[in-house]
């Protein structure tokens, strides 16, 4: 598979590393090392040794350089050999790849293509977690499955209806997919799938969130960013009830590719509401991690079927793959554009 490479991708949670912390991940089909040094500088390799390809992850940290556990060879944060055990000459080549890497929105954001491109100001503007006056549940999912099956689930929610019915999903009776969906697009890079469902029963979370068993009215807008930025934006109140008294969340999903067929999930639920009650934060992340493994179980297994049957989905498209097909048919010519004409993504916009 070809990916884009030239914007940002998340690669890791920024509490993941400390001043000790190396975390190796796979990351557009490439290893990666990650590290950041006791000033705060932060470094990411290609975990591959340039003697032998030994993976520098299986070596030694030794203070703010990384030591091949090979033949000895250590590299500092730059890249470049800083010591061979038996001689003093170091080879010029001998220097390990390096990614720029930038700490932001509480993320470590990798750009895997041209490092002269990499600039700051293109990584896609997601504030949440850390913007005030919200709280935040957040976590992390592999996937073993093409980072565009995630992107196709996470503009189509209808499927809430029947995978995620104990949780987040309306019974079939009140089928989300019943509800008209308003897809729009924004330039080659921004897809957004709207719906609006007035006076309807809420499921267990949203009873959670308006503290309330009656009906609600509920809004909620997918939003996908190429390559693979999604936000679910969700409104809520009880049916009926004054605007002002209308909670909020919003559901950040940084997809980032690891390989052809699997995925890292960096996610993250932040809302304007019960901001001081840890309790409900813990117990938000418990279902999360409930709902989306249910999401995982179900993308693998079309994995699985399509390593058996090939070609890409949908395989007979329905009125619900508008967006997704829509955000599909945008990456892959961003991709051309980018292997014709080393193209780069404009500066995505906020996504508050």
């Amino acid at each position: 598979m070809t990916f884009l490479k030239n914007c940002w991708y998340v690669a890791a949670w920024g509490a993941e590393l400390d001043d000790q912390a190396v975390v190796a991940r796979r990351i557009l089909n490439l290893p990666v090392l990650l590290f950041r040094t006791a000033d705060g500088q932060l470094s990411a390799f290609e975990d591959r040794c340039p003697h032998r390809l030994a993976p520098l992850s299986a070596g030694q940290r030794i203070g703010d350089a990384i030591r091949c556990g090979y033949h000895g060879m250590t590299f500092g944060p730059d890249g470049v050999c800083i010591d061979i055990p038996g001689q003093e000459r170091i080879p010029a080549a001998a220097r390990v790849r390096t990614f720029p890497i930038v700490s932001r929105h509480a993320h470590l954001w990798i750009w895997m293509g041209d490092a002269e491109l990499a600039d700051p100001q293109l990584i896609p503007n997601v504030p949440w977690p850390g913007l005030d006056g919200w709280t935040v549940s957040q976590g992390y999912t592999h996937f073993e499955a093409d980072y565009r099956l995630l992107t196709d689930n996470l503009l189509d929610l209808s499927h809430e209806s029947y995978l995620h019915e104990s949780t987040i999903g309306n019974d079939a009776t009140e089928a989300i997919a019943d509800f008209p969906v308003q897809v729009t697009v924004e330039g080659e890079r921004v897809v957004s799938a709207h719906r609006e469902m007035l006076d309807i029963e809420s499921p267990p979370f949203f009873q959670a969130m308006v503290e309330s068993d009656g009906h609600i009215d509920r809004w909620q807008t997918a939003l996908w960013t190429a390559p693979s930025v999604n936000m679910t934006n969700v409104r809520a109140k009880v049916a009926g009830a004054a605007d002002e008294t209308t909670r909020a969340t919003r559901v950040l999903h940084l997809l980032t590719p690891e390989t052809d067929t699997s995925t890292h999930y960096f996610w993250s639920l932040s809302r304007d509401f019960r901001v001081d009650d840890a309790a409900l934060t813990d117990t938000i992340r418990d279902a999360i991690y409930s709902t989306f493994n249910e999401d995982k179980a179900m993308l693998e297994s079309q994995q699985c079927a399509l390593k058996e049957v090939g070609g890409d989905l949908p395989k007979i498209a329905i009125g619900v793959d508008d967006a997704p097909l829509r955000a599909r048919r945008l990456l892959a010519s961003l991709i051309e554009q980018e292997a014709d004409k080393k193209v780069v993504i404009a500066p995505q916009q906020s996504l508050i």
